[in-house]
């Protein structure tokens, strides 16, 4: 009796889940990124000798001011007296609830303006909200 050698057993690695793999690690990093950065007004930031970074970008909000009394709030123009309003629902958002307000004011605007929008913040949420304002790295 002649017996015949079997097949040997294909040790390939299956690739018939990779498409569903792929897809879902895309879906992930589509939620997880965020795409866009708020671009406000163009500003020419005072210098500052020491700066510290914030820790993170998110429950931040910022808002720009130029020299010529334009406020920008997430990419849209406001009237000074409206900002109360806009700080004030972002504080409340359940979802990502405002935590801090970052100034980017341009060096050469009036105190004045600065001013207003300090008062309008302290409308909106007084202690509960941190202030920082944006400047650039003083050459040495």
């Amino acid at each position: 009796m002649k017996f015949s050698k079997k097949s040997k057993a294909d040790t390939g690695i299956p690739t018939a889940s990779m498409p569903d793999i792929i897809f879902m690690l895309l879906i992930f990093f589509m939620v997880s990124t965020v795409f866009k950065e708020f671009r406000g007004i163009p500003v020419r930031l005072p210098a500052a000798k020491k700066i510290e970074k914030l820790p993170g970008k998110r429950n931040v909000a910022y808002i720009w001011a130029d020299d010529r009394d334009r406020v920008s709030i997430d990419d849209k123009f406001v009237e000074i007296r409206e900002i109360s309003k806009l700080m004030y629902d972002k504080l409340n958002d359940d979802l990502a609830p405002l935590r801090v307000v970052s100034l980017k004011i341009d060096g050469r605007a009036k105190m004045g303006l600065v001013t207003k929008i300090q008062e309008e913040l302290r409308e909106a949420g007084g202690a509960a909200l941190t202030v920082n304002y944006s400047t650039k790295t003083a050459s040495k």
